[in-house]
């Protein structure tokens, strides 16, 4: 009669999520089932080194989440019944359909790229929104003579870190961005003015107040009319939501996030978690989470230990999730740390330079093992009421 949890995707949300519930609860009254098609923990925030050409460490589920009691189950979901409560997952080597049955739901199987729409970008451009991706980039960065030219289109965090990744491994390529607005028109002014320092260093062509209204093979059009010629173009202007949630009977946004509460429980169906870029949760200033793994990481803590403390019959604890700074990484040897409000505004404070990029570092190494080590154990109190209400399930069902 154990209590069935089954967390959809482990990229840092479900993985945090699924390790957690795993140290908040007792192996005897619970079962964790974590579902991924993919063997090996991937670092999403470091596929623009891996698509410029550096070597990632693997990092195999099967070893962070040994001795935990999760369940790694290598799969690719395929449909989701919340009325039912069940999943429908087909493994990685083609084998028939399979239905999990849950108890519980933690939904976290995040996001993917955005083409929006714009034609030719998915026949043309490149993503590194998912290790595939990454991993075809690298391949075709690596097939380009001394002289060609790369585009990032995107001015945000990600075309940020691309294009200053790949103008500083490859600085015999002709790398240029395409920013929608001006060049880092969000940071402060400190930010701003060391942003447009390395970008100018690396060499970089920034096209400002660009829209991209076209991609084709040997480059791309502009809104104005201009061609900005390019053999390699990278497309990193957002990100669009795993579609799985939009087919259920959950209640999601116009773009496909699953509507949640303070504790990350969706507000149609109580049995079911989203967390991640699959959520859509309200923070600081009534203002939406933005995608990212800043959000991620606090929605996933939050989400277990509410379920944890619902089993348990406790308290359940609700801690705000705010942001603290923007780290950007500008190739390996720059960074930017840009300090922000609760409601992730920028303020003057940023730093800059190498120390930047050594604290952008730890923070990276720092999630990683955040997987690995996602809390303490906790209180046996909580852990015997867990117990105590599950015999007493079982016995009240053999009465029946």
């Amino acid at each position: 009669m154990q209590h069935r949890i089954v967390v959809l995707g482990a990229g840092y949300t479900g993985a945090v999520a699924a390790g957690r519930l795993a140290k908040r609860l007792h192996r005897q009254d619970v079962t964790i089932t974590l579902v991924n098609p993919e063997p090996d923990f991937v670092e999403r925030v470091r596929l623009h080194q891996l698509a410029a050409g550096q070597h990632l460490k693997h990092r195999p589920f099967r070893e962070m989440f040994a001795g935990t009691g999760v369940a790694l189950k290598l799969a690719k979901v395929t449909a989701v019944d919340v009325d039912r409560k069940s999943v429908t997952v087909t493994a990685a080597n083609g084998a028939d359909a399979e239905e999990l049955g849950y108890d519980t739901l933690v939904y976290a199987l995040g996001s993917g790229w955005n083409d929006g729409g714009v034609p030719g970008t998915a026949e043309h451009a490149h993503e590194i929104a998912g290790r595939p991706g990454a991993l075809r980039l690298r391949d075709r960065l690596a097939a380009l003579d001394a002289g060609r030219p790369v585009v990032v289109v995107g001015g945000g965090l990600t075309g940020l870190e691309a294009a200053t990744e790949i103008a500083e491994t490859r600085p015999d390529l002709h790398v240029a961005l395409a920013a929608h607005g001006a060049l880092g028109d969000w940071l402060s002014d400190k930010g701003r003015a060391h942003l447009r320092k390395v970008v100018d260093r690396l060499g970089i062509t920034v096209h400002e107040h660009t829209a991209v209204t076209a991609v084709a093979a040997d480059g791309v059009t502009a809104a104005d009319g201009r061609t900005i010629p390019a053999e390699v173009t990278v497309w990193t202007t957002g990100f669009a939501v795993h579609p799985i949630a939009r087919a259920t009977t959950l209640e999601v946004t116009d773009r496909g996030q699953i509507v949640v509460d303070t504790t990350m429980r969706s507000v149609s169906h109580p049995d079911v978690y989203a967390v991640g870029d699959a959520a859509m949760a309200i923070g600081p200033d009534d203002k939406p989470l933005r995608m990212s793994c800043a959000s991620g990481v606090p929605m996933a803590w939050q989400a277990a230990d509410a379920i944890a403390a619902r089993l348990a019959g406790a308290k359940v604890p609700r801690v705000p999730v705010r942001y603290f700074q923007q780290c950007v990484s500008l190739g390996r040897k720059e960074g930017l740390i840009q300090f922000v409000t609760a409601d992730d505004r920028a303020v003057d404070r940023a730093l800059t330079g190498r120390v930047a990029a050594v604290y952008k570092e730890l923070i990276c190494k720092g999630a990683v093992w955040g997987v690995a080590n996602p809390t303490v154990g906790m209180p046996s109190r909580r852990r015997r009421v867990v117990r105590q209400e599950n015999r007493s399930r079982a016995r009240a069902e053999a009465a029946a």
